[in-house]
């Protein structure tokens, strides 16, 4: 019989509804919290964020809820998206393990991020939002929203990285096709963004303080403009699992069933998407896989950040969460692999890792890097650098199996392409990326910082 390398579902195979952890969830879930009061958010205060549709998401314990029709629509554009046997990988390691990737780059801004941004746009719409503010690090998350707002007629104000505006010009310039306006911040728009520039004329930026421009945008428009979030908040991470509940179904057209699952995690939205829905047999189906969340050690949230209640934006503007986090004010090293970069962590995956449900992983940039140049001469693709990181685990974890003689069976998304990460490749092969791992010394500076919060 001859080999398959890949498996395809059919349109009518989409999912027809998201799956919600919060249902399995193994630990009470820590509170939302006001970041004036500190006191648990209201409704009230995140209307003035996000549509009641959203909100309803993001606190819903219902375990399965219906995928609009439009949004299915929109979704048949790139979904389902394949799931590849890594033969050629495989063989190129001389592993016996089997190793399966879910290829989210076959969308059309080539990610997993409009899984979530085209379901966003759609509720903005039926809500009567006419424009949204969002932050993008890497520019994968502007890139699918912009798309979004387009298919649903909405405008859309987009504050970028400045590091990542001025690496990645191409994500800006794709964004502007689709029609949104794109600023590289710290901006001179907001009074946070002002603020900042007076201190560092020279900074760097973050998504911590992109987001806190892109709340301010909102927050101050008097209603006329709502804001959206790539990653890190329940409703975010909801709208991905259709990336695990398609690669369940391909697995069983495979005939296997993987030992352990793995995806970078920058703010939680891929590696939710493919793991969370695997997790979901592990919690009700007995199933024992290991899931691994994989970050750079550059931005070591999960595996030197503290598991605390910490501001999501630099100006304290957003709501207080409980996660894994370097601190509000952390501002990252100019690694390229620009969605990595946040300070904290999706607090469902950060109550995952402290409960020992989810191992998390930290991989220097050089090395993810070698892995990524190592599969796309396997296997074709080339790989964003934020996808990398999941290849490298995977990669070792293949050779362990080498060692060991075990043929396990991984399985990890490859959450984007790098066509627009050219820069990156070529700063690696002339030698001048170094390896970075973050001074303790400002870990704990930056934990003087955090909130006071008497719960």
């Amino acid at each position: 019989m001859a080999e398959q390398y890949k498996y395809m579902l059919d349109e009518s195979r989409i999912p027809e509804a998201w799956y919600n952890i919060n249902a399995d969830f193994p630990v009470p879930p820590a509170p939302v919290l006001h970041p004036g009061t500190k006191e648990p958010v209201t409704p009230d205060f995140l209307s003035v964020l996000f549509p009641m549709s959203i909100i309803g998401q993001e606190v819903s314990t219902e375990r399965w809820i219906e995928i609009p029709e439009p949004v299915r629509e929109v979704y048949k554009l790139w979904r389902p998206t394949p799931l590849f046997r890594a033969r050629r990988l495989e063989q190129a390691l001389d592993t016996p393990a089997h190793i399966y990737y879910k290829y989210e780059g076959v969308s059309p801004v080539g990610s997993h991020k409009p899984n979530t941004a085209v379901a966003q746009a759609f509720y903005n719409r039926e809500a009567g939002t006419k424009a949204l503010t969002t932050e993008t690090g890497a520019g994968q998350w502007g890139s699918a929203l912009a798309m979004a707002c387009s298919f649903f007629d909405l405008d859309l104000e987009v504050y970028m990285v400045k590091v990542s505006y001025e690496q990645k010009p191409y994500r800006r310039v794709i964004m502007e096709t689709y029609g949104a306006e794109v600023y590289a911040s710290p901006t001179e728009r907001t009074v946070f963004g002002r603020a900042v520039l007076q201190q560092d004329p020279a900074s760097p930026g973050s998504l911590g303080m992109a987001i806190s421009e892109a709340v301010e945008a909102a927050a101050t428009s008097g209603g006329a403009k709502k804001y959206s979030l790539g990653s890190v908040l329940n409703h975010v991470l909801l709208h991905q699992s259709v990336i695990g509940l398609e690669a369940l179904e391909q697995m069983e057209m495979a005939g296997e069933y993987p030992d352990m699952v793995i995806g970078c995690a920058g703010g939680g939205s891929n590696f939710a998407g493919f793991a969370y829905p695997f997790l979901h047999q592990n919690f009700t189906n007995g199933k024992k896989t290991r899931v691994i969340a994989v970050e750079p050690s550059s931005c070591p949230t999960l595996t030197r950040g503290q598991y605390t209640f910490d501001f999501g934006d630099t100006a304290a503007m957003a709501p207080i969460v409980k996660m894994h986090t370097l601190g509000h004010t952390f501002v990252p090293p100019s690694i390229h692999a620009g969605g990595l970069r946040y300070h904290g962590m999706a607090p469902s995956v950060s109550a995952l890792v402290n409960n020992s449900d989810v191992e998390a992983r930290a991989v220097p940039q050089l090395a993810t890097f070698e892995a990524a140049v190592q599969f796309a001469r396997a296997e074709g693709i080339l790989l964003a650098p934020e996808s990398a990181h999941a290849v490298r685990v995977a990669l070792d974890e293949a050779l362990a199996c080498k060692e060991s003689g075990e043929a396990r069976v991984i399985a990890f998304n490859l959450s984007g392409h790098g066509h627009f990460d050219m820069g990156a490749y070529d700063a690696y092969f002339k030698g001048q990326l170094e390896d970075y791992e973050y001074p303790e010394t400002a870990i704990a500076e930056a934990m003087t910082q955090l909130p006071e919060v008497s719960l």
